[in-house]
């Protein structure tokens, strides 16, 4: 996808909003390098379809603008509104698009997309860009708000003695991970678990306000709304395979 279209698609959205030229800057800054990675370009293309016929790529983005509104409506500093907005360029990088995926049709319910993807955005997020997870206490926010951006549906707890049983598509990478990135996971995953799940909210306000961005914009597009009981049977009858 050319830079044309890209810019196009985020245009779009600061419209939408009413985002003022100086906000749109600040913004443009700070989603910048994730925006020109390949794998976030593969994501705005219609090969990856988030909630019905939304591209992932484009909820994405807007799920970013909102959090950045939301964070200036509660006051935040100029550094948190940064890391909240981290958590939201980053929160759905999972691998494999999931809406009628045959590979996925045979997992079992708690393997479903829904409840492990946050795993797998966390996983990429770090692979792709570790300059983000240098600072151990922002790792940990920006970590523990990508885990827990569904809530109040509960993510699977993963911790060194269960990780091969979550069938992760990128397995390999979670396996490459620093074991200082693996402790922040299982320390993140291990808040209000019961059994198999963590049924905790972030317990950051940087990832509360990413949260509440996400449902905010599902809200205001019906398609992202009418895709969401995809996220735990798989199948969407209203976009083709």
């Amino acid at each position: 996808m050319s830079y044309k279209k890209r810019r196009a698609i985020v245009n779009s959205i600061f419209d939408k909003y009413n985002i003022n030229i100086e906000d749109r800057e600040e913004i443009i800054k700070i989603i910048r390098p994730i925006v020109r990675h390949p794998e976030f370009i593969k994501r705005l293309t219609h090969e990856f379809l988030h909630h019905d016929k939304v591209t992932l790529g484009y909820h994405i983005l807007e799920d970013t603008v909102v959090t950045f509104n939301l964070c200036k409506k509660n006051m935040l500093t100029k550094e948190q509104t940064e890391i909240a907005m981290k958590i939201a360029m980053l929160h759905d990088l999972y691998v494999e698009p999931w809406q009628n995926n045959e590979k996925a049709k045979n997992n079992k319910l708690l393997n479903k997309h829904g409840f492990r993807h946050p795993i797998e955005a966390v996983v990429n997020a770090i692979t792709w860009f570790p300059e983000f997870f240098k600072d151990d206490n922002e790792a940990m926010i920006i970590i523990d708000g990508i885990i827990h951006h569904m809530f109040p549906l509960p993510v699977m707890s993963v911790d060194s003695t269960n990780f091969m049983d979550l069938q992760l598509n990128n397995l390999d990478s979670f396996l490459k991970l620093d074991d200082r990135y693996k402790r922040l996971i299982y320390k993140s995953c291990s808040r209000k678990k019961f059994k198999r799940l963590s049924f905790a909210g972030s317990s950051y306000i940087e990832g509360r306000l990413m949260r509440k961005a996400d449902k905010l914009s599902s809200l205001d597009n019906f398609s992202s709304i009418r895709g969401v009981v995809a996220l735990v049977t798989g199948k969407n009858k209203h976009i083709k395979k």
